[in-house]
């Protein structure tokens, strides 16, 4: 099998307060299995605050000088394909962005990119310092497209424009006399059919394209090392037992899941509130133990917590294993969808997101009518329904419901919840005192 890698790093950083400084360095390797591959690129984005900053091969490296009691949260990403043996190395570069011409340019310059299936192109401009100073996104047909670039007050920008999980960069240099501040414009220029020679590249059903990704706050110096094995258990942990039960892990990238929803506790009747005793409570749906045994149990969002409020928590997890949190969830659905990758801003959308991650994710049985998954990454995400604040019951063959440790308020919270018709993935919140089944994620 002949294997060709493109990789590359998202970080996210969120600072929150100021006293003392700290430095801490951060390093980022990569393996398939255990095979080590070479990064690309690293990217560290702000979300909260803006700003983002990018390094390429060979530094793998990024030091960050941060204030004592800073709160750093870094979602980190990296994507490779895999082709088939024969398949001519030319069909893997597809997907192109041809140098920009002139370069050097003075006021303007044009650049043009070849795209080998209709898709979203996603396209970033940042300057020398990886400061990103300009973001567009375009659906695309298949063919040439042209763009006209204006620079600002930067000598040199650097373009990074990726479609269906893969990445092409140029750089630009600016020769022309700019003010400093004076902002940058991209325009959109035209088309053209694809050409006759463009008929046999490589499509995206052709080859595979996976995102791998890691959340963290790191308070030390910290080496980062991306995994891209999937659909396999857990290195040196196949099982978990837990509370008289045994648990299967799958591995989907650098995230280590429990393959079925938890089942722990005692089943308590659906009216009845759920209460800080000392004892786990579950709730099974229509008060039906066989329920429990076949979807896992359904839990109130404080009893699951285990009446903790910390993004998370362990709560009613195995030791060494944690409640996901709303950003680990976004990785998870980044790395299944088939359009729109990990830390794209279409997962922080409420309600339906995504193309095809709820397709991916969901079991290939068990759900109604023909809305199946493809169940391609082992998560098996069944139909379980939930258990209304009322006490009553609904949902089960059609949907299921799974808690976040993220509170969006006081009495809500995000969830996740796959639906039957729909091959996307939703996000939303619900009332803490309705009942969500719950996955468990190992930490780091």
């Amino acid at each position: 099998m002949k294997k060709s890698f493109l990789l590359s790093f998202l970080a996210l950083g969120l600072i929150i307060s100021a006293n003392g400084q700290n430095t801490y360095d951060l390093t980022f390797t990569a393996v398939d299995s255990a095979a080590n591959v070479q990064l690309d690129s690293i990217r560290v984005m702000n979300r909260t605050q803006g700003g983002d900053t990018m390094i390429y091969w060979p530094d793998t490296m990024l030091s960050f000088t941060f204030n004592e009691e800073d709160l750093l949260l870094y979602v980190g990403y990296a994507t490779f394909s895999t082709v088939g043996l024969g398949e001519a190395d030319h069909e893997i570069s597809a997907f192109e962005v041809y140098q920009n011409y002139p370069n050097p340019m003075a006021d303007r310059s044009k650049i043009t990119m070849y795209i080998p299936r209709t898709g979203k192109v996603h396209i970033m401009i940042s300057d020398l310092r990886g400061r990103v100073v300009l973001r567009a996104d375009r659906q695309l047909d298949e063919g040439h497209h042209s763009f006209r670039f204006r620079p600002g007050g930067e000598n040199l920008y650097i373009l990074t424009a990726s479609w269906n999980g893969m990445s092409r960069s140029i750089q630009m240099i600016a020769s022309g006399q700019h003010s400093a501040g004076s902002t940058c414009r991209l325009d959109y220029a035209g088309s053209q059919a694809a050409e006759a020679e463009f008929k046999n590249a490589l499509h995206a059903g052709d080859y595979v394209v996976r995102q791998s990704g890691i959340t963290d706050s790191p308070e030390e110096n910290t080496t980062y090392t991306f995994q891209f094995a999937s659909n396999i258990p857990c290195p040196g942990m196949p099982t978990v037992e837990y509370e008289g039960q045994v648990y299967n892990t799958i591995q989907i990238f650098s995230q280590c899941w429990l393959k079925e929803n938890l089942n722990v506790g005692t089943m308590i009747d659906g009216v009845d509130e759920m209460t800080d005793n000392g004892v786990i409570e579950k709730y099974c749906y229509n008060n039906e133990p066989d329920s429990c045994t076949k979807y896992g149990g359904l839990y109130q969002w404080n009893e699951m917590m285990q009446y903790a409020t910390g993004s998370g928590a362990q709560g009613i997890c195995p030791p060494g294993w944690h409640l996901p949190a709303d950003e680990e969830w976004k990785v998870l659905e980044g790395a299944a969808d088939s359009q729109y990758g990990i830390g794209d801003i279409a997962w922080d959308d409420v309600e339906y997101r995504g193309y095809d991650a709820g397709t991916k994710l969901k079991a290939s049985s068990g759900w109604y009518g023909s809305g199946h998954g493809t169940d391609l990454f082992g998560f098996a995400s069944m139909p379980g329904g939930r258990r209304f604040h009322d006490g009553t019951f609904g949902n089960t063959g059609f949907s299921g419901f799974w808690w976040t440790s993220s509170a969006f308020n006081d009495n809500y919270t995000w969830f996740r919840s796959f639906y039957y018709e729909s091959p996307e993935a939703n996000r939303n919140s619900s009332m803490n005192v309705g009942g969500f089944s719950v996955r468990c994620l190992r930490d780091h």
